[in-house]
């Protein structure tokens, strides 16, 4: 059974960092990618940023280039986004799932990430 943590938000001042985590256990290949996601409070849910297991290749939404960055451990097990110069609209709930076609079945609780002005 596949199951995914997100863990890692926290609530830090405008210019501020933090690191996300999201632990995949249960994917029996390393062909899938993972995307990390949020959702403003009265907002749709949005891809921020995702990462193909088996070669590295990443991709960004415009609004966090040049200030997010994803990345796994060496075993490909955590999927990490690191976020520095962090602004109020990243204020959300942060979750991973499978890239590019999320399933319903793997979104957990998500983490709460709130960016204080």
């Amino acid at each position: 059974e596949v199951q995914l943590q997100a863990s890692g938000g926290g609530l830090v001042q405008a210019g501020g960092s933090l690191r996300l985590s999201c632990v995949a256990t249960g994917f029996t290949r390393d062909d899938y990618s993972i995307a990390w996601f949020r959702q403003a409070p009265g907002e749709e849910r949005e891809g921020v940023s995702s990462i193909s297991v088996r070669d590295g290749t990443t991709d960004y939404a415009d609004s966090v280039k040049g200030r997010f960055a994803i990345s796994t451990d060496s075993a490909k097990k955590t999927m990490f986004l690191q976020m520095d110069g962090l602004q109020p609209e990243d204020t959300g709930v942060y979750y991973c799932n499978t890239a590019p076609v999320p399933r319903n079945d793997y979104w957990g609780q998500g983490t709460q990430v709130t960016v204080s002005s």
